[in-house]
């Protein structure tokens, strides 16, 4: 089949899909689109000929209005970066029970790590908010260390790994149950803004609350007063609200919140895995089959 790329030229994809076929073409001449940018970077219109277009992105919440208006049917990376993204999640959470950032460039602040660590093999329960392709791939992660595992999903079916499944209807009950929360659920109207004031106030003291997913998953202005007013323990961020978090931002400052600049899965391992991704969502649309990254224009993931 035909392809077009826009509006970035990436090597690692095109030489996956050429090695499988796939001929480049112009936009007005291709079958699909493998598109790679920014919203306002989107062609508009779209020709007609583009059946499929594939972003390289898991979460659609920023060109849901984009891809609603389309006549082309849509395909995410949900579950590419399951472990790349998992990775990263130990590590923010780690460092932050470790207090690593209270070290700071000298060894006399050993005393104040010592009171701020903690472990997590120690008897601590992980509620994962979203236990999607990343949530179950940090499940089979964190099993080393032994923690209990709460999972959070829409349906509230089974989840492997998980000892406690309960679906996002029931949110507010999960809130008293864990130590530690990571955030990895879709951005919709029903989840904006679920990490809050009454949910901060509802976990323990020594709360942990990590947010790989999307920046507005969590109110930003009440986890900064949650954490001021000792309501939780810590924060680690990958995503914020804004994004990119401003120079000088309380957080920032704060030395129980870990950040890093929406690093948890990179570019590079983007272009790396995005092209055998797209190789096997155009077999499935090709042959008329299920394409499991399908978009959902209405759910909005």
């Amino acid at each position: 089949m035909k392809y077009a790329i826009a509006p970035h030229e990436w090597e690692e994809t095109t030489t996956a899909l050429e090695e499988a076929g796939h001929e480049k073409a112009a936009l007005a001449d291709a079958d699909f689109l493998v598109f790679n940018g920014q919203p306002e970077e989107f062609p508009d219109p779209l020709p007609d000929n583009i059946g499929l277009v594939q972003v390289h992105f898991a979460g659609v919440d920023h060109i849901l209005d984009i891809i609603r208006s389309s006549g082309a049917r849509w395909s995410n990376a949900a579950g590419l970066y399951a472990p790349t993204v998992a990775e990263s999640t130990v590590a923010l959470l780690l460092a932050q029970l470790h207090a690593h950032k209270r070290v700071g460039n000298t060894w006399d602040n050993r005393d104040e790590v010592e009171e701020h660590t903690s472990f997590l093999f120690e008897d601590k329960t992980v509620a994962i908010l979203g236990a999607g392709g990343i949530g179950k791939k940090l499940i089979e992660m964190l099993s080393g260390f032994g923690p209990r595992i709460v999972a959070v999903n829409r349906s509230g079916d089974d989840v492997e790994g998980a000892d406690e499944v309960i679906p996002f209807s029931d949110l507010d009950t999960v809130w008293g149950k864990a130590d530690y929360f990571v955030f990895l659920a879709p951005l919709t109207e029903e989840t904006k803004h679920m990490g809050n004031a009454e949910a901060f106030r509802a976990m323990p003291a020594h709360a942990v609350v990590v947010n790989v997913g999307r920046g507005p998953l969590i109110d930003t202005d009440d986890l900064v007063q949650a954490l001021r007013d000792g309501e939780i323990a810590g924060a680690c961020l990958d995503v914020t609200d804004p994004e990119p978090l401003p120079d000088g931002h309380p957080l920032w400052e704060m030395p129980s919140v870990v950040i890093t600049p929406h690093l948890a899965n990179p570019p590079y391992s983007i272009r790396k895995r995005i092209g055998a991704h797209t190789v096997e969502v155009v077999a499935a649309w090709e042959q008329g089959k299920e394409i499991p990254t399908e978009v959902d224009p209405e759910a909005g993931y």
